[in-house]
């Protein structure tokens, strides 16, 4: 008998196999987000992914429902398309209401006759109009003018059982909010960094699982922040105003389907407790003896140091809901020594550049003050080397409240470091007192790339982790001295790498917000987004085109024909302003940056320097965001505009040609810049192309296989090489270690990508103090070329998305293996391959609905293939 069931079981297991679901769905998300809780947009749009064992699968057919109930039993919309779309389906039913929860599910039929199942129901909340607001900005009583961080509290009574409940919670500088004791969110620099004056973003949060029958207290902490703190040059404060304000509103709804609002406003009481001081570029000051134990949590009794808080009118701005991710904790890492310098500080090293805080455990004295400092890097003696923050302290103080162990973090202030300086500490300072923890945007790791070379795998390791210390709410050029401003040319550099190594799709939607309502009147780009700067700090080339450049790839990333339609705007404003600044269709006025900290010897008399001319390189991006414009119209359909455009692109290109090339095709900089950009832009005659090319190349060759380029060259360097055929070149521009390279950073310990290729030099000494960070990064950006030539990853533009994926692996730089893999809007992309005696092998996986072309290295044959997994053989 026991055979008997042992076959039963096994035909059991064939049967259920056999109907196994052959095809389903995952990853729903409704504009790139999951779930979300404030969605402003009434048509919002869905995306999921197919998952399937079938090769060469397909959607052949879609089927959404959406209701306001979790089972959709009476859907209020419900759609059967007969096509392919998986990615950002706009909903197209009835009008959606503000502050509304929605429920969705779908399914889908492949091109093989299978039907997944309907997938778990998800759902998306629509945030409120401005006449949903009850609530008022509460503030202080008299003049915000303390450093302190103030404290609001509000304890509200519930009288029935609590259902559900939604808070709307937004600040006037930074906020930490608390229910009951505990706090209610795991985020960090709320509401987030936008374009104040026009609109502050307010967060939505569920509350029905800790709200509970009879009494509960909200107790929410103000920062300085942005909006209020210290923020751009020149000791500049308040620049938004100078009132820190709160703004909450909780939407209860009981068991018994009644309602009940609570709301921000007069009957709030405010106080100041133990967070003293707070500032991004400083740091904050905690004294824990003026901690006031439970005055978040019930049965806490108010002294008269609570004070009436004070209302304030509502401004200008509009209240938007969000739509990037908030900043989180993520990787933590322990102290790996710590050690006495030559100068006897106590200094501890974590191993790793990051942006974030110490986390240190203490115990001590009433009144024992501790002191951690932060640093980058440390002096070729071995001393803690602050001179490049410039005027930023970067410095937290805890003043310990008694003799009882205590864990000490900062709130409102985030630092960009390696190493702490620790002072005051009382007793032995011991390894596990101290973790450091990373601090970014949470977006979810979408690349990983990999290579036979530890010195590659090194620098990718750097890009990678100079994106997460740059990318807190908005990305910033550095985050360690008095700037981590929003820089427009470091983002627009970086964002096809960025791309690659996250789910940026949030998180650039959202500053790309602050860039359309930033930009000057008349069309102009301010340096910095959000705009912290002068009104006459904007329109420099390379910087200002930003308006372009990062819709487009974004759209060639994300397949988001949405956010071209949003930022088409912002785009003709832009090219419209170059056109109203130039003459004769040549763009030779205003300030430019250039070639941003290209290569610049010290002692220069032989002319080494690569000085490219800068109304050169803005006739380029002219040209660039002109043709940019020109696309993102012939996806809108928008033929009027293409047809202008193209007449005007025509005309930059003969102006560019007249003004810089000789007859014979030199440019009249004879650089390694001014050949890539004409060469990337299409600025040349194609008879004129492959000559440019290899004066390229002989430049490269002429400074001993390095580059000279900066901020806006860089980019493009290796990709005009490999497009012109020289990826020999590239190779050896990517391979070389000596300054100046991206290896040498590398070589010399860096942990992050360098704001300048030698910002530490051969012989230990520093560039020069007042602009050398030690993570920025812009020059990480030949990370889009590693994942598209070295491991061959590449989107069509013609169906974005990696709806159409272009595998081209191009090996060199001696390497033997590389592999990569990509989660796009379709799924996961994997190139992996190995180069052994003479033998290429390649192995490929394509998501389902995608597609895929593989051309395998030294052949011009393509392979046209679909969705699965893939091997490949040929020799090399």
């Amino acid at each position: 008998m026991q055979g008997v069931v042992c076959t039963l079981a096994v035909l059991f297991s064939i049967v259920t196999h056999t109907f196994a679901q052959k095809i389903s769905v995952k990853d729903l998300t409704v504009e790139h987000l999951v779930n979300p809780l404030n969605l402003d947009n009434l048509q919002p749009r869905f995306s999921w992914k197919l998952v399937s064992a079938i090769k060469n699968t397909h959607q052949n057919n879609y089927e959404i429902k959406l209701g306001t109930t979790a089972k959709i039993d009476k859907a209020i919309w419900k759609a059967n398309v007969s096509d392919d779309q998986s990615v950002l389906v706009t909903y197209k039913g009835p009008q959606l209401t503000s502050k509304t929860r929605y429920y969705w599910q779908v399914r889908v039929k492949d091109n093989h006759g299978n039907t997944s199942a309907w997938s778990p129901v998800q759902y998306f909340q629509t945030g409120l109009k401005a006449e949903d607001w009850s609530a008022k900005w509460i503030t202080v009583e008299g003049k915000d003018t303390a450093q302190a961080s103030p404290m609001f509290r509000k304890e509200i009574n519930l009288k029935k059982a609590v259902r559900s409940a939604m808070a709307y919670i937004t600040a006037k500088g930074l906020y930490q909010a608390e229910l009951n004791g505990k706090r209610i969110s795991n985020a960090y620099f709320a509401p987030g960094w936008t374009s104040y004056k026009n609109h502050i973003q307010y967060q939505a949060y569920e509350l029905g699982q800790t709200l509970k029958k009879g009494a509960n207290v909200i107790g929410v902490s103000l920062g300085d922040g942005w909006y209020k703190g210290r923020i751009g040059f020149g000791w500049q404060k308040q620049f938004y105003g100078d009132t820190r304000a709160l703004l909450l509103q909780l939407e209860v709804e009981y068991t018994d389907g009644s309602k009940e609002t609570f709301v921000s406003d007069n009957s709030w009481k405010s106080n100041y407790g133990p967070i003293r001081a707070a500032n991004i570029y400083d740091g904050e000051n905690y004294d824990a003896r003026l901690e006031i134990a439970g005055w978040s949590n019930i049965g806490f009794k108010e002294t008269a140091d609570w004070k009436p808080v004070r209302t304030l009118e509502n401004g200008p701005e509009k209240l938007v809901g969000m739509s990037g991710p908030q900043v989180t904790k993520h990787e933590e890492f322990k102290a790996l020594k710590i050690f006495k310098t030559p100068l006897g500080e106590t200094v501890v090293d974590f191993g790793q550049n990051l942006v974030g805080w110490v986390m240190l455990k203490a115990k001590g004295p009433a009144g024992t003050k501790i002191t951690v400092s932060h640093a980058e890097v440390l002096t070729k003696d071995g001393n803690f080397y602050t001179t490049n923050l410039r005027t930023a302290k970067q410095q937290n103080n805890y003043i310990l409240k008694g003799d009882v162990e205590q864990a000490f973090e900062p709130h409102f202030t985030f630092q960009g470091f390696r190493y702490a300086k620790i002072e005051g500490y009382p007793g032995e300072l011991k390894l596990e007192d101290l973790t450091a923890v990373a601090v970014y945007s949470d977006m979810q790791t979408s690349g990983k790339f990999s290579t036979s070379n530890p010195l590659l795998n090194q620098l990718q390791h750097n890009i990678s982790w100079g994106q997460k210390g740059n990318f807190v709410d908005v990305p910033t050029d550095c985050p360690q001295r008095d700037e981590r401003l929003g820089w427009t040319g470091d983002a627009q550099a970086f964002a096809n790498t960025a791309a690659y190594n996250m789910n940026v799709s949030g998180f650039f939607t959202k500053w790309l917000k602050d860039v359309a309502a930033d930009q000057l009147q008349s069309g102009s780009v301010p340096f910095v987004i959000p705009n912290v700067l002068g009104k006459n700090d904007a329109g420099s080339a390379g910087w200002a085109d930003v308006a372009t450049i990062i819709p487009w790839d974004l759209y060639v990333v994300y397949a988001d024909k949405g956010l071209l339609e949003t930022q088409y705007g912002s785009m003709k404003k832009w090219v419209d302003y170059i056109s109203s600044v130039s003459k004769n269709n040549l763009w030779n006025s205003g300030f430019h940056f250039g070639d941003w900290l290209f290569y610049r010897p010290n002692d220069d008399n032989d002319g080494r320097a690569a000085v490219t001319d800068k109304y050169m390189i803005a006739q380029t991006f002219y040209a660039h965001s002109t043709q940019l414009l020109i696309n993102a119209a012939k996806v809108l359909g928008k033929t009027d505009d293409v047809t202008k455009y193209s007449d005007l692109l025509a005309k930059i290109k003969e102006a560019y040609i007249k003004e810089n090339m000789t007859p014979s095709g030199k440019l009249i900089s004879n650089t390694q810049t001014a050949y890539v950009l004409a060469l990337q832009f299409d600025m040349l005659p194609e008879n004129l192309r492959a000559q440019a090319a290899q004066r390229l190349v002989d430049n490269v060759r002429d400074y001993g296989n390095h580059l000279t380029t900066g901020f806006l060259g860089t980019p493009y360097l290796c990709h005009v090489l490999s497009r012109f055929g020289h990826e020999n070149v590239a190779y050896d521009l990517l391979m070389q270690e000596k300054y100046p390279s991206w290896l040498y950073p590398v070589k010399m310990g860096a942990t992050t990508i360098w704001e300048r290729w030698d910002g530490i030099k051969q012989d230990g000494s520093f560039q020069t103090a007042d602009m050398n960070s030690f993570n920025h990064y812009a020059y990480g950006a030949i990370g889009d070329w590693m994942y598209k030539n070295i491991a061959g990853i590449n989107p069509v533009v013609a169906q974005p998305g990696y709806k159409a994926i272009l595998i081209a692996p191009r090996p060199g730089g001696k390497l033997t293996s590389a592999s990569a893999e990509l989660e796009t809007v379709y799924g996961t992309v994997k190139s992996s391959w190995t180069l052994t005696d003479g033998v290429f092998k390649l192995d490929v996986v394509v998501p389902a609905n995608a597609t895929a072309t593989v051309i395998l290295p030294k052949t011009d044959k393509k392979e046209e293939i679909g969705s699965g997994s893939y091997h490949f053989e040929s020799k090399y």
